[in-house]
C-alpha cells in the first residue's frame, strides 16, 4: 500500500499505484473518481458547485463540476492516462437538510450529482457506479490498485463500489 494523499474540499489530485486518494466529508458535495485501468493513473476532484458558469471571479476551478472535471482529466493525462480509457465513479451528493419547502436552488446535492454526470457523457466517460443522494455525509478513498471506490458513512459500515 503506498501512500493515502488527502483531497480538499474544492481540491483535486491524483495518483498512480501504489497510492491512493481520500477525501473526507461529502455531504451536497460529490467526490468524482476517474480512473485509467491501464496506467493505473487515478484522480479525485472534491466539487461543491455545479456550474462555475454562474459564478464570477471563480479562481478555484476544482470547486465546479465543469472545470472540475475537465482540470483532473489533464492532470491525470500529463501523469499518463489515455483520456479515451477514463472510467468513473462518484459518490456523495447528499441533501444535507429537510427539504420541506426547499426551493430548487438548495437542492445542491442532487443539482451536483446531475451535473457530475452530464459533464462525464459530455466527455464519454463511463460512469460504472454511484453511491449519491439520501441524507448522510460520505468519506471516500479510491486505490489506484484496483479502481475501487470505498465509501464510509457514520452508521452505515463501509461500500465498496
Amino acid at each position: 500500500m503506498g501512500e493515502m494523499i488527502k483531497v480538499g474540499m474544492g481540491d483535486l489530485k491524483a495518483c498512480k499505484y501504489p497510492d491512493a486518494l481520500t477525501t473526507l466529508g461529502l455531504g451536497s458535495c460529490i467526490g468524482v473518481a476517474l480512473y485509467d485501468p491501464v496506467t493505473k493513473v487515478s484522480g479525485l476532484l472534491h466539487f461543491m458547485l455545479p456550474d462555475s458558469t454562474q459564478i464570477r471571479n471563480n479562481s478555484n476551478r476544482a470547486k465546479f463540476a465543469d472545470t472540475g472535471i475537465e482540470d483532473l482529466i489533464s492532470l491525470m493525462i500529463s501523469m499518463g492516462a489515455n483520456s479515451g480509457r477514463l472510467v468513473a465513479k462518484i459518490a456523495g451528493g447528499a441533501q444535507m437538510f429537510s427539504t420541506a419547502g426547499m426551493s430548487e436552488m438548495l437542492c445542491v446535492g442532487q443539482r451536483n450529482s446531475e451535473a457530475a454526470k452530464n459533464e462525464l457523457s459530455k466527455r464519454h466517460i463511463r460512469l460504472l457506479a454511484e453511491d449519491t443522494g439520501l441524507n448522510y455525509g460520505r468519506t471516500v478513498e479510491f486505490y489506484s490498485e484496483t479502481g475501487e471506490y470505498k465509501i464510509k458513512s457514520v452508521g452505515k459500515g463501509i461500500k465498496v463500489i
